[in-house]
């Protein structure tokens, strides 16, 4: 008597272990029930029906659960992540940028695989608009509205929100791979200037500086200068004619350029109007009249 096992084929051996089908893809203002679901929109995951999970449960899945959507029909495609498992048979949701990434309309067909992705260590980001630059923090904003992505796909356009404010980004560049897993990841993000933002002018250097003409100290000999010191005329206090006019003197360039100020031209002694005048030389009268003293 002979006794036996049947054993079943082991993974992977002849038996395929990764996830593939097709679905009808809707956005998430299609899926029927009272539940607001925004979220799904705020973020790049997709919504699959429960036989999906029982399908991934039977193979050999590398967890987080990572997927490659593509539309065959325009051979587009990008990377996501799954956020429940409540859609009706034959039927997923995606974000509207998704959709639109994928050029799928309401009820297309899109092709859904089973990914293992690299986990990342860099990604760069041009902003699609320059109110971007708007924002405070706009790395913080971006880090922060990244927890609810699984992967990031290099030429994407993804949407963030942000105080109620739609904001898309090109995924320019993207490392280790061009997809790659952002879950639980040390990711450096950079940016590249806004579409359409244009530096602002800056002046010409000549304007804030001076002319020839303005530092040429020569020029100065030339300017009226209004003011010239001891030009004034006087009078003798004896009343005789007054011996030497002091005449003007001019300034030169250097003393105007060393900011000096005028020096006066010495007056040279005359001997001749020296000996007319005599200091106090005039007769007085005195107040008390003169007599004999008691």
């Amino acid at each position: 008597m002979f006794s036996f096992h049947v054993f079943d084929p082991p993974m992977g051996r002849g038996f395929p272990n990764r996830f593939s089908t097709q679905y009808r893809c809707y956005s998430v203002s299609m899926l029927a029930g009272p539940n607001d679901r925004s979220d799904v929109e705020k973020g790049g995951k997709i919504i699959m029906p429960p036989s999906a999970l029982d399908q991934l449960s039977r193979l050999n899945i590398t967890y987080p659960m990572l997927f490659k959507l593509t539309n065959k029909n325009s051979d587009r495609m990008t990377h996501c992540g799954v956020l429940e498992f409540v859609a009706d048979e034959g039927i997923c949701y995606l974000p509207h940028w998704m959709m639109q990434n994928l050029l799928l309309e309401e009820g297309g067909l899109v092709q859904v695989e089973s990914v293992n992705l690299m986990v990342a260590t860099y990604s760069k980001f041009q902003p699609q608009s320059p109110d971007f630059l708007d924002i405070t923090n706009p790395k913080a904003v971006l880090e922060n509205a990244l927890r609810n992505f699984a992967c990031l796909t290099t030429g994407d356009v993804i949407a963030i929100n942000y105080n109620e404010k739609i904001y898309e980004l090109r995924v320019m560049e993207t490392k280790p791979d061009k997809a790659v897993s952002i879950i639980e990841c040390d990711m450096n993000v950079d940016f590249d200037a806004p579409l359409g933002y244009k530096e602002p002018e800056r002046r010409s250097q000549n304007q804030d500086e001076p002319t020839e003409e303005e530092t040429d100290p020569s020029s100065y000999a030339d300017m009226d200068l209004g003011f010239r010191a001891f030009t004034g005329s006087g009078n003798r206090l004896d009343g005789k004619t007054k011996g030497i006019e002091p005449n003007p003197v001019p300034l030169a360039a250097s003393d105007i350029k060393r900011n000096s100020r005028p020096q006066p031209r010495k007056v040279i002694d005359d001997d001749d109007a020296l000996n007319k005048f005599i200091a106090f030389s005039g007769q007085g009268q005195s107040l008390r009249k003169k007599g004999r003293k008691p």
